[in-house]
């Protein structure tokens, strides 16, 4: 078989630019599992470090500082923290949206029967950990918060995985994975139906006009980018003044967005070959039409990847190293005293991670494989699968989210406590029982052989 000259392999590439030696690099640790886990843990070790500092009120009341603008009789100025939360936390939901919709069309949540673990898994998951909040806090102050138990964070449990590496049956990553895409739907409930009120009706009726408005702009055809970023902050801006939460539109408009792809590879394929023969033939001097093949190529290599797709790539990179940490660095800031731990919110929110989740996740489980709607994966039992429940007790991200909606001042810093103390302790004991329990991997000797 020939091989490609050398000089032929360099012209397919695009020229080498000086700055690709500080990005590849960058490019290539951004692209390993556990790296974003690591930045929020980082993020929000130094939250925690600074909130107990002598710097803590310098560096608390920064969030608060008050951002926004007028045009007209129109006015939007709130804190920097809000800004985060409603702002920056919307587009993260945009992307846990586009990851549901991805999940539903095209992952493991497509088949019923497959998804049917995770699933029934991640209910159980929700359930009890809000039952056990609820039977500690039923009639007290801290009742309302009993939505902070009920999510995984994914980017935790991505990054412990990471860490255990090839000793993870795919089976258990493939469960866990989509457990925690199915606690993502049932937070967006939660936070949609659980901590909702004050409705204006004009303004939800003009956030549901403008998602009418991105269906019909899809169903024309309309690939635009810019326009549906426009179109969505006019969504947001109305969500917002409407009393349900700005992020639940980042969810919608994510689920929304098509999954399928407009190009076919036979199509591109074509196009390209139309193109190659139209500068062999010594066309090239035609400008317009020069213009006109070139802008055929660039759509039609753009859109051989799904929007789904192609918004994912290029968001979550901002969603994991920017936003989310973040996100981190304004709310897991709090004081903390020992006494704290022993806070009846903390201690009901630590139950409910450490405890309410893996409880929730096994039992269920064990009653849909007994009654025979679902079965374990291949290189799971009973064990692994608890181990892994403890895991998904790792509930930083929303759970701190969910806090922010539902307690404010002294519960809100409990439940904080509650919530940093939880996913650690689920982190800690998770990855240890996993470590003791998956096989070891084989030395490389025996690999070689």
């Amino acid at each position: 078989m020939l091989q490609q000259p050398q000089h032929s392999k360099d012209l397919a590439r695009l020229p080498a630019k000086p700055v690709d030696r500080i990005i590849e690099p960058l490019a290539r640790f951004l692209h390993v599992e556990a790296t974003s886990g690591i930045l929020l843990l980082f993020m929000t070790c130094i939250a925690l470090a600074l909130a107990n500092s002598p710097f803590a009120d310098a560096f608390l009341s920064l969030w608060q500082t008050p951002l926004g603008f007028t045009l007209g009789a129109f006015e939007l100025n709130h804190s920097l923290k809000h800004w985060i939360n409603d702002g920056l936390m919307a587009i993260f939901f945009f992307v846990v949206g586009l990851e549901v919709k991805r999940e539903l069309v095209l992952g493991e949540l497509r088949d019923l029967r497959t998804a049917a673990l995770p699933i029934i898994a991640a209910a159980g998951g929700m359930v009890v950990p809000a039952t056990l909040y609820l039977a500690g806090q039923l009639g007290q102050p801290g009742e309302h918060g009993w939505g902070i138990p009920m999510a995984t964070d994914i980017a935790f449990v991505v990054g412990c995985l990471a860490v255990l590496g090839t000793r993870v049956p795919p089976g258990l990553r493939i469960v866990l994975l989509s457990l925690a895409i199915a606690d993502d739907i049932g937070a967006i409930l939660v936070i949609a139906i659980g901590y909702t009120s004050h409705i204006n009706l004009a303004a939800l009726f003009l956030g549901l006009l403008g998602l009418g408005v991105v269906r019909g702009l899809a169903r024309l055809g309309v690939r635009s980018v810019p326009i549906y970023w426009i179109v969505g902050v006019v969504i947001w801006l109305a969500f917002h003044a409407s009393g349900v939460h700005a992020t639940v539109a980042g969810v919608i408009l994510g689920l929304l967005t098509p999954a399928h792809v407009w190009v076919s590879a036979g199509r591109l394929h074509a196009i390209v070959q139309q193109f190659t023969a139209y500068v062999e033939g010594e066309r090239w001097s035609n400008e317009g039409k020069n213009h006109a093949a070139l802008r055929d190529i660039r759509v039609a290599a753009r859109e051989i990847l799904s929007p789904l797709e192609r918004l994912e790539t290029a968001l979550h990179p901002w969603v994991s190293f920017v936003i989310m940490p973040l996100f981190a660095l304004a709310n897991a800031g709090v004081s903390i005293n020992l006494t704290d731990f022993g806070e009846p919110v903390a201690v009901a929110v630590m139950v409910g991670l450490g405890v309410g989740k893996p409880v929730g996740i096994v039992s269920f489980s064990w009653l849909a494989v007994r009654v025979g709607i679902a079965k374990l994966p291949e290189g799971v039992n009973w064990s692994i699968l608890t181990a892994g429940g403890i895991l998904a007790g790792i509930g930083f991200t929303m759970a701190l989210f969910i806090a922010g909606l539902a307690l404010e001042g002294v519960l809100l810093n409990a439940a904080k406590v509650g919530i940093l103390s939880g996913s650690a302790l689920s982190a800690v004991i998770g990855s240890l029982l996993l470590f003791w329990l998956l096989p070891k991997p084989l030395p490389s000797a025996v690999l070689s052989e």
